[in-house]
């Protein structure tokens, strides 16, 4: 009869319990944000828009090439199926064609904060080169951008303290994409994989082998080699081979910086430059790792 009677008691409170558990998890609808210029919208509820812009076509876009929408959803129970990890995204790569106006809904499912940011985005129209999306607790908001023209891979995270190295980030692709981005859960193998073998580290066996430079002998000085005397005539092959690349690059330039002031123009070039110097930065970094360091562990098959 006791026992009748205590689960009669709990029978209420563990209901309680479970309507209070399912108000803590209702998704709040940030909705009215305050305009503070420059596509930075906030409330004071905890919610964030940085780089929004809903009609400004990038350098080198004619017009809208498409107009999509996504629901990007953040929170600790989509990080299980990644081992190792704390905190994920429920999608970790996205693909679109160039020139696409793009809103994206942003859904926070923990009791913390979260971000959905992209990077690498063109400064002269992005501050900071970037588009940020932020929730404080269980709450959605949503933000548009334009993207790009041409093929590039853009780094998607979360920027709070630890939340990317945890497992919150993907990679978004605008067209062909450049390259895929190292340790994205689920896409691409991790920079330094996790090890659950529980075997014990050996610095004998576990280390990378630094390869031992093998002494050459002196080379012989060579005979010196007259220099060839320079041809005649006002224009030089490479003269001619440079005029007739112009020549072919002309129209694409043209298309490219289409609509672009002169300072655009200079920004764009600028960031280009710094892409290609970092694309062969992580070349030479990815040739030292293959001869010194150990291969990463590839991901199983799905």
């Amino acid at each position: 009869m006791f026992e009748k009677n205590k689960l009669a008691f709990l029978a209420p409170l563990i209901c309680l319990l479970s309507l209070s558990s399912a108000r803590a998890v209702e998704i709040e609808d940030h909705n009215q944000m305050m305009n503070h210029g420059d596509g930075h919208l906030m409330d004071m509820e905890g919610a964030m828009v940085m780089g929004q812009n809903t009609d400004t076509l990038p350098g080198g876009c004619e017009k809208i090439a498409a107009t999509k929408e996504i629901t990007v959803r953040a929170g600790h129970k989509y990080s299980e199926k990644f081992p190792g990890t704390m905190y994920a995204f429920d999608q970790q790569e996205f693909h679109f064609e160039p020139c696409t106006k793009l809103t994206v809904h942003f859904i926070n499912e923990d009791q913390i904060r979260h971000q959905w940011m992209m990077h690498g985005l063109p400064k002269y129209l992005y501050p900071k080169g970037m588009f940020h999306l932020e929730v404080s607790g269980p709450g959605k908001v949503s933000g548009t951008l334009i993207l790009p023209p041409g093929d590039k891979t853009y780094l998607v995270h979360c920027d709070i303290a630890q939340h990317m190295e945890k497992g919150m980030k993907g990679q978004l692709k605008v067209g062909k994409g450049s390259e895929d981005l190292p340790s994205i859960p689920g896409v691409t193998p991790a920079v330094f994989p996790d090890d659950y073998s529980g075997k014990v580290y050996d610095p004998k066996v576990d280390a990378p082998v630094t390869p031992v430079a093998v002494a050459q002998p002196p080379a012989q000085p060579a005979a010196p080699v007259a220099a060839p005397a320079p041809e005649p005539g006002f224009i030089s092959g490479g003269s001619v081979i440079g005029l007739a690349i112009g020549l072919v690059l002309a129209p694409w330039l043209v298309k490219r910086f289409k609509g672009m002031s002169a300072g655009e123009i200079v920004a764009t070039l600028i960031e280009q430059a710094a892409h290609l110097v970092s694309v062969a930065i992580e070349f030479i970094a990815k040739l030292i790792k293959l001869v010194g360091g150990k291969k990463a562990i590839p991901l199983p098959d799905k």
